[in-house]
């Protein structure tokens, strides 16, 4: 009556005239005997299985993972993205102080995908990383940390500076200048960050928005082992920091600002990136991560 018609119990109470308890405590009698047992089942597209294997291996606070057809970095792109868009849209709280690095086209991704939020669901946009490359994805910068205040009714505090300067002295004239100041102020009081997950290996994004720092940094950062970086701070397959001197001369949150924050999403699939990927997770630089289906089971693998 009450699985198969669909009846309610006290409606099933006044059929058997018995009391709405008895009708209660036997159907639990059932499961328990294994009269009646629950089947789930995954629709399509969805990896339930597969992002909690994830959480459990890995330790993760949260794993969304994107259904795609085809490995190649242009389908992963698109369904990382509009999975990392639902996920924030979904999970943002109104008194959210958000950082967002800009140095990603995973993020990009992501906030281009997203849809505007009726109501006010973040107090605060924070940039957390200077502009990187060419001038024409350095603008990029800007855009991701406008646009995601925009939809989510955020004011927006932006970073007005190069992601990497020339000395340690740059760095900390810059950091003098009163609107840099309250950027960096800002990153101590943030409860969520969205980052991209950089790898040391080459992809066509990274190569098309020009070179971000001399060879010789990249050549030793590979040297004492980096697979990737979050927001320029380098760590190796371990996730442990790896030190150079381009250290000293980055303009954006440190590694201590970032791994106290206390939700930190991470963005990134493919291939070329699950080292990089599996590093960040390891050095608690990321504790949810969204990515792919490919890329979840290279990291089970």
């Amino acid at each position: 009556m009450y699985h198969v018609e669909g009846l309610r119990q006290p409606d099933i109470a006044a059929r058997l005239h018995v009391t709405q308890s008895k009708v209660s405590r036997l159907l639990k009698e059932a499961v328990g005997l294994g009269v009646v047992r629950t089947v789930v089942v995954t629709p399509p597209g969805v990896f339930a299985e597969l992002e909690y294997a994830l959480r459990e291996r890995y330790g993760l606070r949260d794993v969304v993972i994107a259904g795609t057809q085809s490995d190649d970095e242009a389908s992963v792109l698109g369904a990382i993205g509009a999975a990392g868009a639902a996920y924030v849209e979904s999970t943002l709280l109104p008194g959210d102080r958000i950082g967002i690095s800009s140095r990603s086209v995973s993020l990009l991704a992501v906030v281009e995908a997203m849809a505007p939020v009726p109501a006010r669901s973040a107090e605060v946009v924070v940039q957390i990383l200077g502009a990187i490359g060419n001038p024409a994805v350095q603008v990029q910068a800007t855009r991701l940390t406008d646009r995601l205040a925009e939809l989510t009714g955020a004011e927006p505090v932006y970073l007005v500076a190069p992601g990497v300067v020339a000395s340690l002295e740059v760095r900390d004239g810059l950091l003098a200048d009163p609107y840099i100041s309250r950027a960096v102020a800002a990153w101590g009081e943030l409860t969520t960050v969205l980052v991209g997950i950089g790898s040391m290996s080459t992809s066509p994004q990274r190569l098309s928005s020009g070179p971000a720092f001399p060879p010789g940094d990249l050549e030793s950062l590979a040297a004492g082992g980096a697979v990737g970086d979050v927001c320029l701070n380098f760590f190796d397959r371990d996730g442990e920091p790896v030190r150079s001197g381009l250290h000293d001369r980055v303009l954006g949150i440190s590694a201590d600002q970032l791994r106290r924050v206390p939700r930190r999403i991470g963005v990134g699939g493919g291939p070329l990136k699950v080292d990089a990927i599996r590093g960040a997770i390891r050095g608690g630089w990321i504790d949810v991560l969204v990515t792919d289906q490919h890329t979840a089971r290279r990291l089970l693998a």
